[in-house]
């Protein structure tokens, strides 16, 4: 049964972009299995790992580690994997997980009486994303790209591997709050307090007369993660730094 409610000590994380060059998150997912990290939920906000296709399964042994230690938290730990843009198809992977696609994203958690709703953020992006987003998740498209890999000797993945490399992370969106109000028309009809979202890697809030908006930081920047706390007075989501490292 899919979860109703978010717990006081959930742990969220956004955009790990977790990678054989960036392996911060395995670190942390360690942190939670030997105690060190104590949580009696896991909110996964996608693009936790940099190259997870569901159906590509050269894109397995780049995160071997990752998807072993989130299988064996899911025995322990509550987990709900909002799937993102760059992991995707993900179920047969994490069978005891709650993993939730694009198209049923937000899901609406209640929380003290308010109703959270949690998404990785890549909605609302216009007719050219959709149409992207829509060929990538495509069993056909799929399919073909993963007979050139094996054709090709995985050069598909390699070039994607060199892509991420030179991807920053750790930018600002100039006039970001306004980006996200033109967006606010794909929540109408919907009843929530709260929106939080990935994706972006702004780490800020705005209020708007909807609902109030919270866009976690990149645990990919600085090893942020989020806890949430009693919301009596107080932010919904409290920041901490796993282990600050340069960027």
């Amino acid at each position: 049964m899919f979860p109703k409610t978010l717990k006081t000590g959930a742990i969220l994380i956004a955009d790990a972009h977790c990678a054989p060059w960036r392996t911060s998150f395995i670190d942390f997912l360690h942190a939670l299995e030997s105690g060190e990290i104590v949580a009696p939920q896991l909110i996964l906000m996608g693009d936790v790992f940099d190259m997870l296709y569901g159906p590509i399964r050269r894109t397995y042994g780049y995160n071997t580690e990752g998807i072993e230690s989130l299988n064996r938290l899911s025995a322990t730990i509550e987990i709900i994997y909002l799937e993102g843009n760059h992991d995707f198809l993900l179920e047969d992977i994490f069978p005891h997980l709650h993993v939730v696609r694009r198209e049923n994203q937000p899901v609406i958690l209640d929380y003290e009486g308010k109703q959270v709703a949690l998404s990785h953020g890549d909605s609302t992006m216009g007719i050219g994303y959709e149409i992207y987003t829509a060929l990538i998740r495509s069993p056909l498209v799929l399919g073909f790209l993963r007979v050139i890999d094996s054709v090709g000797k995985g050069f598909i993945v390699s070039w994607l591997e060199q892509q991420m490399k030179r991807k920053s992370h750790c930018r600002t969106i100039e006039h970001f709050e306004g980006l996200i109000e033109k967006r606010l028309t794909s929540f109408e009809g919907k009843k929530i307090d709260i929106l939080i979202e990935g994706h972006f890697h702004q780490n800020c809030s705005f209020d708007f007369p909807q609902f109030h908006y919270i866009n976690i930081g990149a645990f990919a920047c600085n090893e942020r993660y989020f806890t949430v706390q009693s919301i009596q007075n107080k932010p919904l989501v409290y920041e901490s730094v796993f282990r600050k490292e340069p960027l």
